[in-house]
């Protein structure tokens, strides 16, 4: 699953970062970047993806 959530995020990165943490300002700032440009809101897709990942592998 986590390899999905990966390609998600660098395809389409309000999904990726929607199905990591659900509803909340960290989606709407993806979305608002993803509407500046791809490129943005893929950086802070993967970005969210890493600080999740780092996260679940510190317990």
């Amino acid at each position: 699953m986590q390899i999905l959530k990966l390609i998600l995020s660098i395809l389409v990165p309000p999904l990726g970062v929607f199905l990591m943490v659900g509803v909340n300002g960290t989606l709407l700032i993806n979305i608002l970047l993803t509407l500046l440009g791809w490129l943005p809101g893929a950086i802070h897709a993967v970005w969210i993806y890493s600080k999740q990942a780092r996260e679940v592998n510190t317990y």
